[in-house]
């Protein structure tokens, strides 16, 4: 089975790509040629992953899916939150969104944080949203070299490693993404 995955994030698309079952297959708006890009105006993760997948299945007509996830830290009143690839106002490297998630922690107490992913899928029977999250809490310097994003710095609770030290495997089985990509393969199936 072939599953189109309305994204061209390299990063998102390994990490899916992992995750789905042998029996499906990949493919990535880079494969059908797509490279516009699909602007994240929603207030919200589920508005962001909507949006994305109806311009994908509006332009193609074929089932697709779209995600967006957001790191939800409590001391900064939920920020980064929908804005999370996008905080700093001049920078959306994720570097620089990190040392900024660092500077506005420095004097906190509570580091507790959440990610979350929202999958929106969409076919000719409608749309429907799977959702995943993982508690966990931000540390005060960048630990390991895999992952992306936020990965450096957020340790999930019950785990004494950042998801950019985890194995793969690992991360996948816990993280917010794979969380939600598994309702999607459940539902899928």
């Amino acid at each position: 089975m072939k599953i189109l995955f309305a994204s061209q994030n390299q990063h998102k698309l390994e990490e899916v790509s992992k995750i789905l079952p042998s029996t499906m297959e990949l493919i990535g708006l880079n494969d059908l040629d797509f490279r516009e890009d699909i602007p994240e105006t929603e207030d919200t993760i589920e508005g962001n992953a909507l949006l994305k997948a109806r311009v994908i299945y509006k332009k193609f007509g074929i089932p697709c899916f779209a995600d967006d996830t957001g790191l939800f830290i409590e001391a900064l009143n939920g920020e980064p939150g929908v804005y999370s690839a996008r905080w700093h106002e001049k920078d959306d490297r994720f570097e620089t969104n990190i040392e900024k998630a660092l500077f506005k922690l420095k004097d906190k107490g509570n580091r507790s944080a959440y990610f979350k992913t929202v999958v929106a899928y969409i076919d000719n029977k409608g749309e429907i949203l799977f959702e995943g999250r993982v508690d966990g809490k931000i540390i005060s310097s960048l630990r390991g070299d895999s992952g992306f994003g936020y990965d450096p710095i957020f340790i999930p609770d019950g785990y004494d490693q950042t998801f950019a030290e985890m194995p793969s495997e690992l991360k996948n089985k816990i993280s917010h993404r794979g969380r939600a990509m598994k309702k999607f393969i459940a539902y899928l199936a």
